[in-house]
């Protein structure tokens, strides 16, 4: 039997100078935890993690690092035995009310120590101690630069007006809406497009969800990239610097060169595979690459990569 796939997230916050994170305390197993819940049918697991500790504490939250996931056995809602994975994010508080809204009675905000001491269960003192050691180094306060592919285009082939005017089909359209969801649980700020159509319509949804203006740039083309390569380099290089979270949605020609910008910021200590698997191999059509970024400007490094696919369609 597969497990139950649950998502959550260890919200946590800065107050005068000293980290705190949010334990839920759950009347009906009388345990102090982290919120988290299961997925919905067809749910992605940021889009869980992020949803259930709303609903849980009332608090909006962006997606950070991602902490190690959690398997155990629980009876379900027959008494029958089953398994459950839980993956966590760490999570900046960026908003919300924190009213107790689902299964909660409490929430307490605590230093790590004391938060240590107050959980219930010893494997959530292992996400708690992997967001210690990513405070400590500096990556728990990073910010995401995510890079969109656009969705799927109408053919080439069946387009006779200028291809930067080329729009999505109908799946590029629902892969679009698709990712409303899961960029608002990374809550980007900025959102830079290519101002081909394929493009822009990409991150229309989002935009219009999230009342974020969508800013063209002609660096992030195809046509302007085949004249002057250089310019992508000049335009991540000043996200780098700005370090706001930002989505950028480009074309497949460009990507190389994005990521390339990107990884100039690796520590070869401490590769991500998955990276460089994307600049070499390119990302499907819909796909989104979060890169998790500590600091800003030459002092940049990259603190974890998430790469999310996009949903197959069945015809």
């Amino acid at each position: 039997m597969r497990p139950v796939p649950a998502a959550g997230t260890l919200p946590w916050r800065m107050r005068d100078g000293r980290l705190e994170v949010a334990l839920v305390h759950r009347p009906r197993y009388d345990d102090w935890s982290w919120p988290k819940g299961k997925l919905d049918a067809g749910e992605r697991w940021p889009v869980a993690a992020a949803r259930e500790t709303e609903e849980e504490t009332g608090l909006v939250v962006r997606l950070g690092i991602p902490l190690p996931p959690a398997t155990y056995d629980f009876l379900d809602w027959r008494g029958d035995p089953a398994t459950k994975e839980v993956r966590y994010w760490a999570a900046r508080v960026i908003g919300g009310h924190g009213k107790l809204i689902n299964e909660i009675d409490e929430i307490a905000w605590l230093d790590p120590s004391s938060a240590h001491t107050r959980l219930d269960y010893s494997r959530d003192r292992v996400q708690l101690r992997a967001l210690m050691a990513a405070h400590r180094s500096g990556a728990l306060d990073s910010w995401p630069l995510i890079v969109v592919r656009h969705g799927r285009a109408l053919p080439r082939s069946n387009w006779r007006k200028p291809d930067w005017l080329r729009p999505l089909d109908a799946r590029g359209r629902d892969q679009s809406k698709a990712l409303v969801p899961l960029l608002r649980a990374y809550a980007p700020q900025r959102l830079l497009t290519s101002s081909s159509t394929r493009c822009r319509d990409t991150l229309a949804p989002y935009a219009a969800a999230s009342g974020l203006k969508l800013r063209d740039r002609d660096d992030l083309s195809e046509e302007t990239f085949e004249a002057d390569p250089a310019g992508v380099d000049r335009l991540l290089d000043k996200a780098i610097r700005r370090a706001r979270p930002v989505a950028v949605c480009s074309h497949r020609p460009v990507l190389p060169a994005i990521f390339a910008t990107i990884l100039r910021h690796e520590d070869p200590a401490r590769p991500h595979p998955e990276l460089h698997r994307a600049m070499e191999s390119g990302m499907a059509k819909g796909e989104m690459v979060v890169v998790h970024i500590a600091g800003a400007g030459d002092e940049a490094w990259i603190a974890g990569v998430e790469r999310h696919l996009p949903r197959p369609v069945t015809d």
